[in-house]
């Protein structure tokens, strides 16, 4: 339901979007490697708890999520990974790992990294460890209103 969800979503809106097959990959940057998109370019979702609410971080396959310096970038007294057993009924139809950047979709929040905004197409997986989606960032941008914090 998760993935048919974000295409439907793409879909009335007019979107325009690339799904690429590539040989099964589990890490953000072994997925831009295999999918031959710059780690950069690589969205990569990881589930957070701030201050005890779920929240989607989206950032480049290069980077990781500094909790600190996010807890400070929201005003947040606390801010700690998530325990996959707390989302993951949120993307039923995704494989661990694999969920798409779509917060907005599943009633979460979505923080991305300003790093990543800089792209002009960025790829995510497409909720399996063998299928990514790539579209423009401004349309991500537009359809998801992530908010841009330091992470």
């Amino acid at each position: 339901m998760s993935m048919a969800r974000v295409k439907r979503f793409l879909d009335d809106n007019g979107v325009k979007y690339v799904i690429q097959q590539h040989s099964p990959a589990y890490t953000a940057q072994e997925v831009a490697e295999a999918a031959h998109v710059p780690g950069r370019h690589f969205a990569k979702c990881v589930m957070v708890e701030i201050d005890g609410r779920l929240a989607l971080t989206v950032l480049p396959a290069t980077d990781r999520v500094d909790l600190q310096r996010l807890a400070r970038s929201v005003g947040a007294q606390s801010v700690e990974l998530a325990k996959e057993a707390d989302f993951e009924d949120r993307f039923p139809d995704c494989e661990p790992g694999a969920m798409p950047p779509f917060g907005n979709l599943f009633e979460l929040e979505v923080f991305v990294s300003p790093h990543l905004a800089e792209a002009d197409l960025i790829s995510f997986n497409a909720g399996s460890h063998r299928e990514v989606m790539q579209l423009a960032y401004s349309v991500f941008d537009r359809l998801v209103k992530p908010v841009e914090v330091a992470m």
